[in-house]
């Protein structure tokens, strides 16, 4: 799964942290989907996104809307950690 970036135009860091707690309590909670019946009917409710995806969604946002409380160099996942090694051939 790889972020699309849907919360980061339009949304603060706060409306996106909300919508983060908001969806980690759910999922705390086990109520990713509910299901009601009565009396031979029977409803259900689904999230538009799986909890996951707005998690993921939540973290790729917050990095690039504040950056400086989100992103480090041990956290981000966006890029694989790279190393160089240089030498030179005998001549």
């Amino acid at each position: 799964m790889s972020a699309k970036g849907i919360f980061t135009t339009g949304f603060t860091v706060e409306e996106v942290e909300a919508i983060q707690a908001k969806a980690k309590a759910m999922l705390l909670e086990g109520k990713a989907t509910m299901s009601w019946s009565d009396s031979g009917t029977s409803v259900s409710k689904q999230l538009v996104m799986p909890v996951a995806e707005i998690l993921e969604e939540c973290s790729y946002a917050l990095k690039r809307l504040a950056p400086e409380k989100y992103s480090s160099r041990t956290t981000n996942t966006d890029t694989p950690p790279t190393s160089v090694v240089a030498w030179r051939l005998p001549q």
